[in-house]
C-alpha cells in the first residue's frame, strides 16, 4: 500500500511528504475535493477567521494534491482550501504528491486531520474504526501513527457506544468527550440517557458528571450486594443432590408452588452430556 502509515507519522512537511515535487501554484479551480473526507463539520466562526487571515497573509501552508490528468485531487487541507475561495484566490500554493493508490490517499487524509486536531471527538472515532476496518490496523498501529498511546484509541472508540443522540450532541459540541466517557459510566441506555439530559440541562462540568455517574452505580452496586437469596432448606437440599446428579450449578426459583431450575453449562460438550445426563434418567 505504498509507503503505508510509517510515512505518515510527522505532521506533513516539504520534507517529510512522500514523492512530492515541491511547492507549486495551481489554479483553485482545478482541485476537487476528497471523496474521502473524514472531516464531516467545518465551524464557521473559524473558517472565517481563517478567511481573513488568508486575505491579510496568505496561505502560510501549502495544501496537498495529487494530480489526476489536467486536475488534482485535494488529499489534505480542506479547510484551506475552502477559506481561500471564499477570501477570493485565483492560484494557491500546493504539494504535488504520489501516491499508490486510493487506500495511501485516504490514509493520509484521515491522519492529517487527526494529527491537526480539525476532527471532532466522535468524527476522530469514526476515522480510527475506518482504519481498523478498511486497512485492518490494530488500535496499537493506529495510536502509533497518530503518535498517540494506545489507551487514548481505545477511549475515543468507546464513545462509539453511546446513543445515537448522545453521540450528537458531542459532535455537535454541546457536549465534550470527557462529558461522553462520564456517561459510559453509567450500563443502561435510559440510565445515560437520563444522565446526559442532567448534563445538558445543568450544564455539568466533566468532574460533576463524572462525581454524578460514580454516586449511582456505587448506589446499584450497594443495592445489589444487599439483596441476598433466600432459600429454604428443602430447596437448598434438592440443590445439592441435583448438583450430584447432573455435575453442574443448578438454581431452583421457587415461587409458592410453582417456578424453574436453571441448570448451567459452559461449552457445547458439557451441555451434550448434561443432556444425555437427563435422558438417562427416564
Amino acid at each position: 500500500m505504498g509507503k503505508g502509515l510509517e510515512a505518515l507519522i510527522q505532521p506533513y512537511s516539504a520534507e517529510k511528504i512522500p514523492d512530492h515535487h515541491g511547492v507549486d501554484k495551481i489554479s483553485i479551480r482545478s482541485i476537487k475535493p476528497n471523496p474521502h473526507q473524514p472531516r464531516q463539520k467545518f465551524d464557521e466562526t473559524s473558517l472565517e477567521e481563517l478567511t481573513a487571515s488568508i486575505k491579510e497573509k496568505g496561505i502560510l501552508t501549502p495544501i496537498t494534491v495529487q494530480k489526476e490528468g489536467n486536475q488534482f485531487i485535494l488529499i489534505a487541507g480542506e479547510r484551506r482550501l475552502r477559506a481561500s475561495k471564499k477570501a477570493g484566490l485565483k492560484k494557491i500554493p500546493v504539494y504535488i504528491i504520489d501516491v499508490a493508490d486510493d487506500a495511501e490517499m485516504i490514509e493520509m487524509a484521515l491522519i492529517e486531520n487527526i494529527q491537526r486536531e480539525n476532527l471532532n471527538p466522535i468524527e476522530e472515532a469514526e476515522a480510527y474504526i475506518y482504519l481498523n476496518n478498511r486497512f485492518k490496523l490494530s488500535q496499537e498501529k493506529i495510536a502509533k501513527s497518530v503518535g498517540k498511546k494506545r489507551a487514548t484509541i481505545s477511549n475515543s472508540l468507546r464513545l462509539l457506544t453511546l446513543p445515537r443522540e448522545i453521540k450528537e450532541s458531542i459532535r455537535n459540541g454541546r457536549l465534550s468527550a470527557g462529558h461522553g466517557r462520564a456517561i459510559l459510566m453509567m450500563k443502561t441506555h435510559n440510565s445515560m440517557i437520563g444522565l446526559w439530559k442532567k448534563i445538558i440541562k445543568g450544564k455539568m462540568s466533566v468532574r460533576a458528571a463524572e462525581d454524578w455517574a460514580k454516586e449511582k452505580t456505587s448506589k446499584k452496586l450497594e443495592l445489589r450486594k444487599k439483596v441476598i437469596r433466600k432459600v429454604s432448606p428443602q430447596i437448598k437440599r434438592l440443590e445439592d443432590e441435583l448438583i450430584s446428579i447432573l455435575g453442574t450449578k443448578v438454581r431452583i426459583i421457587y415461587k409458592k408452588g410453582s417456578g424453574s431450575i436453571e441448570v448451567s453449562y459452559f461449552s457445547d460438550d458439557d451441555l451434550e452430556r448434561i443432556t444425555e445426563m437427563i435422558r438417562s434418567l427416564e
